[in-house]
């Protein structure tokens, strides 16, 4: 049950300025550590602001998205979801600049499809790359098994992620059950479905729970298709009476709506400059050569459903008792 969780004790926040917060605190740790570390006279100017970081983040949130919606065989929703968390958990107390996200993003993918037992072997997963090679693959599974830990760690071993997917499905069967005034419930999933893609690439997982989450996305493509459903507030789950719930429930999916309208991706401008200052700054600071592998040139994400990098570059596969 969600009530009892770990998400709901220790991954739901107050508002965005914690979040933003915990990753300016990142940010000024990792430079700290470094600046202390190196010869003296090294500028700060090196490093990247947080600003900076958060631009380089939604690109790399962008291509994890892209890898699993064009994932073979198709990714369950709620795998996505999971690591879509995973990557936004991880990052909140750790800078871009010590552990670079095209390393960590395809290990929450990886992750992901342990935890919520999306069965594929090594072979498969490793398939959903191309120009790989055998050594290539042998670097990767040394990656993959060097960084899960360190994944597992920092996400302090909360793993299980409740997304907002079931509560949506269990509001759609309230309607069709409860809900007589909606003819058609069933025409109100497309856009919340939507919606709730939209969600994922917000920190509305850190800040919502998951039923409110899908509430608003059924209250928003009900509003989309013209559609008033405050009886369905008031009367289906009993807020008749209790104004003051009511009005809070009002609030959080304004607070929501707003957070998700404000999203943009990045400038892809601001994405090659910013990327170039990573790459940068992983070449000057890891400590081994075998860290510096894979921070190379970057690649992209093919509108095929296959990624176009190569696999040494991604540091992903599956272990290898997973092999078929």
């Amino acid at each position: 049950m969600f009530h009892n969780s770990s998400q709901n004790k220790f991954w739901i926040f107050d508002n965005e300025h914690s979040l933003e917060e915990l990753r300016c605190e990142a940010n000024r740790k990792y430079r700290s550590k470094m600046l202390a570390s190196l010869k003296p006279g090294v500028s700060e100017s090196l490093f990247l602001e947080p600003h900076e970081e958060e631009i380089i983040f939604r690109h790399y949130e962008k291509r994890l998205m892209d890898f699993c919606n064009a994932f073979k065989p198709a990714m369950p929703k709620s795998v996505v979801g999971t690591a879509v968390m995973y990557f936004r958990r991880f990052y909140l107390n750790n800078s871009l600049m010590e552990h670079h996200p095209r390393t960590i993003m395809l290990i929450c993918a990886y992750l992901s499809c342990k935890v919520d037992e999306f069965n594929v072997s090594s072979t498969q997963f490793v398939g959903n790359l191309v120009q790989e090679s055998p050594a290539g693959q042998e670097r990767a599974l040394e990656q993959i098994l060097e960084y899960e830990l360190l994944l597992i760690q920092q996400l302090n071993f909360h793993l299980v992620v409740h997304n907002p997917y079931r509560p949506l499905e269990g509001l759609l069967i309230d309607l069709k059950t409860r809900y007589p005034p909606l003819e058609n419930p069933e025409s109100l999933r497309k856009s919340a479905d939507d919606f709730l893609t939209r969600a994922t690439m917000t920190d509305a997982g850190l800040l919502f729970t998951p039923s409110q989450i899908a509430l608003t996305a059924i209250l928003n493509s009900a509003s989309r298709a013209g559609l008033n459903m405050e009886s369905y507030m008031t009367q289906c789950m009993g807020l008749k009476e209790d104004k003051e719930t009511l009005s809070k429930m009002y609030d959080i999916m304004r607070r929501m709506k707003n957070l998700i309208k404000k999203y943009e991706l990045p400038k892809p401008e601001e994405v090659n400059v910013y990327k170039q200052k990573l790459e940068r700054i992983h070449a000057e600071f890891a400590s081994t050569s075998k860290r510096k592998r894979g921070y190379e040139d970057d690649g992209h994400v093919a509108k095929e459903p296959r990624l176009t990098e190569e696999v040494g570059q991604y540091h992903v596969t599956y272990l290898q008792n997973k092999k078929p």
